[in-house]
């Protein structure tokens, strides 16, 4: 009787790891969901620049969506909007992932108006300490660089 309630103990641990995995997946966002939070991010700062990056700083107006969030900074690289309060008045350009990779400079020097570019790099999901793979979409748009990125 003991064997049979272990055996069933392990299914039902294994029913509830499986039937869990859909469900994390499902809360992730796809790159097409970034671009197109990065696209109406940049209609809303056209729109009015101090009112979108309030929206971002606090993901509202629709502007937090599962793992995805709008971060800006400025021509100077010093971080104007992001959904992490200790990431504003940061230089991007100062910021490094995991294994190296200036990823911060690299969509300084990318990011063009009216054009969407990628950047892969490390880097914590919201509420997370540890790295994941992370590819954002950025552009220019009235002296901001803005980007918004899914993970992998």
């Amino acid at each position: 009787m003991k064997m049979l309630q272990g055996i069933a103990s392990v299914v039902c641990i294994f029913v509830v790891l499986v039937g869990a995995r859909p469900v994390m997946a499902a809360d992730k966002a796809s790159a097409q969901d970034a671009k197109a939070m990065l696209e109406r991010a940049v209609a809303a700062v056209k729109a009015d620049k101090t009112k979108a990056l309030a929206a971002f700083r606090s993901g509202s107006e629709g502007f937090r969506d599962r793992d995805l969030y709008v971060f800006c900074a400025r021509n100077d690289g010093v971080v104007d909007a992001h959904i992490d309060p200790q990431q504003i008045g940061r230089n991007i350009k100062d910021l490094y992932d995991v294994d190296g990779v200036a990823f911060g400079q690299e969509m300084m020097a990318i990011a063009a108006e009216g054009q969407i570019k990628e950047v892969a790099y490390m880097w914590p999901e919201p509420g997370s300490h540890t790295p994941m793979a992370k590819i954002s979409f950025v552009t220019r748009v009235v002296g901001q660089m803005c980007g918004v990125g899914y993970y992998k």
